[in-house]
């Protein structure tokens, strides 16, 4: 057990030290040898959890959708805009998710895999606005998938600029001030005084 236990931090070690690395130098330039010098590994070990580079941005590809928590709201709606506020907050914290982030968005000799993190994030939104639409949440005659292309395409966008002018400081109050502009032409009008485009407090 201690053994296993072992193996997993080490694992994960490995996974924070090359998130880093390709955060900030992309996954061309990263190189497993500045990986190891973060983790303070041997290569062997290395090599026991990953075969290559590949596999290490494969696993932090993984780590998106294990980002797509979907909080659990009464309003459909509300979990749509709450997953993006959260999965925002989540790229200003955790250097995994930033690393899977940018392995998907940059053009690198890295192959992702087909199931791209886009796909992952519009089938989860697709569904929570099929619900929504069920509920009558949503103005009729709205396209859901329409809708679904635009809030990821829109994000995508958002965060890029947000990493681009503040490191992302700014990003919560990006994503907001989107919803903001995309909940009239979406809710049903006695649900937009119900919607909130900002997260509680922790």
């Amino acid at each position: 057990m201690a053994q296993q236990e072992r193996g997993k931090r080490s694992r994960r070690s490995i996974l924070e030290a090359a998130a880093q690395v390709f955060d900030e130098r992309g996954y061309d330039a990263a190189s497993t040898n500045e990986i190891l010098a973060r983790t303070g590994l041997t290569r062997g070990s290395l090599y026991h959890h990953f075969p290559s580079k590949e596999a290490i941005a494969l696993a932090l590809v993984q780590a998106h959708a294990d980002a797509l928590d979907v909080p659990v709201q009464p309003v459909r709606l509300q979990s749509v805009i709450d997953l993006s506020l959260e999965f925002g907050r989540r790229l200003q914290r955790d250097a995994v998710l930033r690393a899977s982030v940018r392995l998907t968005i940059e053009q690198t000799s890295f192959d992702c895999p087909p199931q791209t993190t886009y796909e992952q994030s519009m089938d989860t939104i697709l569904m929570l606005l099929q619900e929504a639409q069920k509920r009558e949440e949503i103005l009729p005659g709205v396209d859901v998938r329409e809708v679904t292309a635009l809030i990821v395409g829109s994000f995508t966008g958002l965060q890029i600029m947000s990493q681009a002018y503040t490191g992302r400081a700014d990003l919560p109050e990006r994503i907001s001030v989107f919803w903001k502009f995309l909940i009239p032409g979406l809710a049903a009008p006695g649900l937009i005084s119900r919607l909130r485009t900002t997260l509680p407090p922790e």
